[in-house]
């Protein structure tokens, strides 16, 4: 007789399979049951009792082995005084279970924003939460995966923001893709948790880097020509008070030996020099360090306070500096291509 081949793994089906696989195989199956049960949530957001999870936490499955123990204890030696710690105790624990669960009940988040970052850094992403109950929320706990849990309590009628930490990945638009509500309050024997999946987004600027030098400073003539403008020929514009790191060269001794603070003359340069942060000169290095290159050299003019143009293949950034310029350059670097 032929000799049978190696049995296959006995596979389990049915909504409950997911006990069977590996650990992280089987929490992507949950993630994604709740993400097709619950759908696309939309601001603002109240969560009610069917999106609302609750386990016991270890020590709670410790603390009913303990009490199935007490139980059996007192049945077996008939002790009256056993059987009514045991039931009192059980009592403790359902009420904390339910107090556990309406922390959660009705808590509304009203508003969620992801800020822009560079890639591989820490994002910021601001929510704000509001708690219409008569009573407290305490040790509420939030989270952004895979970075750590921000704890916080909701005082009875109080609207609050809350910032918390997520991962930037590579560069581009980045989903945020899901929100993690939880406590464990009041006696940590159970966790309630509900999972948010909102519409957002964040713009993950490249991560600066590159030792190439800035460009040279160009004033624009009249007539359309170019001349070079170098660094030094600032102009004066106003004192502001020293600080440190400042040079000792840039300090108003005149009016410092009449008695007067101590300040710094600042200079800027003409309005109509600037910098060409240039795409096209760069096109002996890899995509990804060309943007990077050129996200180091934005962020270098902005610390400098000069005006740059920044021209990248069908977009050309006019001559500025400042918050605007910056945010603008640097998002049209993040999705270049994209």
């Amino acid at each position: 007789m032929p000799l049978a081949g190696p049995r296959s793994p006995v596979r389990s089906s049915g909504p409950f399979q997911f006990l069977f696989e590996p650990r992280a195989a089987g929490l992507r199956r949950v993630l994604a049951w709740a993400r097709a049960r619950q759908g696309e949530d939309a601001l603002p957001l109240t969560l009610r009792a069917r999106r609302i999870y609750i386990l016991p936490t270890r020590t709670g499955a410790v603390a009913a082995v303990v009490l199935f123990l007490m139980l059996l204890a007192g049945l077996n030696y008939n002790n009256s005084l056993a059987l009514l710690l045991c039931f009192l105790l059980s009592g403790v624990a359902l009420v904390s279970m339910y107090e556990c669960h309406r922390t959660l009940l009705g808590l509304q988040l009203h508003a969620a924003v992801a800020e822009p970052t560079f890639s591989g850094q820490l994002g910021e992403l601001t929510l704000q939460l509001r708690n219409d109950d008569a009573r407290a929320r305490r040790a509420l706990s939030l989270r952004c995966e895979p970075c750590a849990a921000t704890t916080l309590t909701l005082e009875p009628g109080a609207m609050q923001r809350v910032r918390l930490n997520y991962r930037a990945r590579g560069r581009g638009r980045q989903r945020i893709e899901r929100l993690t509500l939880a406590t464990e309050t009041p006696l940590g024997l159970f966790r309630a948790w509900a999972w948010v999946h909102l519409p957002l987004e964040a713009v993950i600027y490249p991560a600066p880097s590159g030792t190439r030098p800035l460009p040279v400073a160009r004033a624009q003539a009249a007539a359309g020509t170019h001349g070079s403008h170098e660094s030094g020929d600032e102009e004066w514009a106003w004192l502001r008070p020293f600080r440190d790191g400042d040079s000792p060269r840039s300090v108003a001794w005149k009016a410092y030996a009449h008695g007067g603070p101590l300040l710094v003359a600042h200079y800027e340069a003409p309005a109509d020099v600037h910098r060409l942060l240039d795409f096209m000169q760069l096109l002996d290095l890899p995509l990804e360090r060309r943007l990077s290159q050129l996200a180091h050299w934005v962020l270098d003019c902005e610390r400098l306070g000069d005006s740059y143009v920044l021209s990248l293949p069908g977009q050309r950034l006019p001559p500025r500096h400042g918050l605007a310029q910056r945010r603008a350059a640097l998002e049209a670097l993040a999705l270049y291509g994209q």
